[in-house]
């Protein structure tokens, strides 16, 4: 291959794989640029580095898909778009890219604020009905998201920001209770952590473990479970410092079906922004996840388990974020996740969590009863994460099926 060639397909798979794009998405583009140039590759991916193979060259690249940035993914594959089509040649298009990869994150005038927006959303799907407690929260995670900002420009560490993020939820969360103030004490240590899950990266993870792509499948998926364990250290380390325990579950609000949809549909909104979507593309993903939240709504009236619930809902969302992130080159795992962030049993891995922490302080005095809590609420956490993971993977993969199988006809 061409110094020129090599270095247009080696920056495409860069910028995709480091900003959230699927394993397949990046596998896709990279061979269809190869193509348009005369050079045909075939791409392969492990955690943490790639090969290009052609017949006459081996090229490995390194790059850490530890990132979620849908606006470039997007302008990434509009340059390959371009130049299959004629439309750019590979120094245009390579000059392309690198304009790409210098662009600004998601600007903080944006994240902040949308930060606030998406806790305060959640803490009103999961119950909050008075003002203070939803602006309580979502000034933690406004402060929290200015906290991570700086964090970025600290360090490149993908476990630092949530960590320093939750620490102060904790924090303040704690110091909620010991001033015992009038608010829902529990919502505020939750709701501003669950913006921080790693959703896509678990979505992400799974579809490659689908796919027999063991190592770079399971690194994304350690990924997302070593920075959830960053968020319950962060938060139990808050409340410890300021002297207090997890709050205990109340009786469950009553959220009418109306407000909890519209929350719903906020809290879409907020994580779209988190993932620096673009506003034109928002509309789509938005009405989808408050679909889904009204068929979860719904589903559970109707008696049926937290899994089951979750796997109807998810379900959904794979059915229309699949053709929908194909259409507009989106990633896959960033545009599925926000429509469905709602629905993430948080409060159950961080009630594991607190009571792993409580049996380990009891010590020799802890008896069986004690990983009662540990065991239900990591089961529960568990299986209605792999319950969405399968609503979400299934229809993708199944979309993917019928496109090739098209493309062969």
């Amino acid at each position: 291959m061409s110094g020129e060639t090599t270095a247009l397909l080696t920056r495409t798979a860069d910028l995709l794989l480091a900003n959230g794009q699927t394993t397949e998405g990046t596998r896709l583009a990279v061979e269809r640029l190869g193509r348009a140039q005369g050079r045909p590759v075939r791409f392969t991916a492990r955690w943490g580095e790639y090969v290009l193979q052609s017949p006459d060259e081996t090229t490995f690249g390194e790059v850490a898909p530890t990132g979620v940035d849908i606006a470039r993914v997007e302008a990434t594959e509009a340059v390959v778009d371009g130049i299959c089509a004629g439309r750019l040649d590979a120094g245009e298009g390579l000059a392309r890219l690198e304009e790409v990869g210098r662009s600004d994150p998601v600007a903080i005038g944006r994240f902040a604020p949308m930060a606030a927006v998406g806790a305060a959303a959640l803490s009103i799907v999961f119950g909050a009905a008075d003002w203070p407690t939803v602006g309580l929260i979502a000034a933690s995670a406004a402060c929290g998201a200015l906290l991570r900002r700086a964090a970025s420009h600290a360090s490149d560490n993908p476990f630092l920001q949530p960590f320093v993020a939750s620490l102060l939820a904790g924090s303040l969360g704690g110091l909620v209770m010991r001033f015992h103030l009038p608010v829902a004490d529990r919502l505020v240590v939750v709701c501003p952590c669950m913006v921080l899950v790693p959703g896509p990266h678990l979505l992400n993870g799974g579809i490659d473990l689908m796919r027999a792509r063991i190592p770079i499948g399971a690194g994304r998926v350690g990924l997302a479970l070593l920075i959830v364990l960053a968020i319950c250290g962060g938060l139990l380390s808050g409340l410890a410092l300021t002297g207090t325990a997890f709050p205990q579950a109340g009786p469950p609000g009553e959220v009418p079906l109306g407000r909890d949809i519209l929350a719903a549909g906020f809290a879409v909104a907020a994580y779209g922004s988190f993932f620096n979507m673009p506003w034109r593309l928002m509309a789509v993903p938005i009405l989808v996840g408050m679909a889904a939240h009204a068929v979860h709504w719904q589903l559970l009236e109707h008696g049926t388990s937290l899994q089951a619930g979750a796997f109807g809902a998810t379900l959904l969302v794979g059915s229309v974020i699949a053709p929908l992130a194909d259409r507009f080159r989106l990633p896959f795992g960033a545009s599925a996740f926000a429509a469905v962030v709602s629905l993430i049993p948080g409060v159950l891995m961080f009630e594991a969590a607190s009571a792993a922490l409580a049996a380990v302080d009891l010590g020799a005095k802890a008896d069986p009863a004690s990983l009662l809590p540990i065991v239900g609420n990591a089961a529960a956490a568990i299986l209605v994460v792999l319950a969405m993971t399968a609503g979400l993977i299934l229809p993708k993969m199944a979309f993917d099926a019928l496109k090739a199988g098209r493309h062969r006809r």
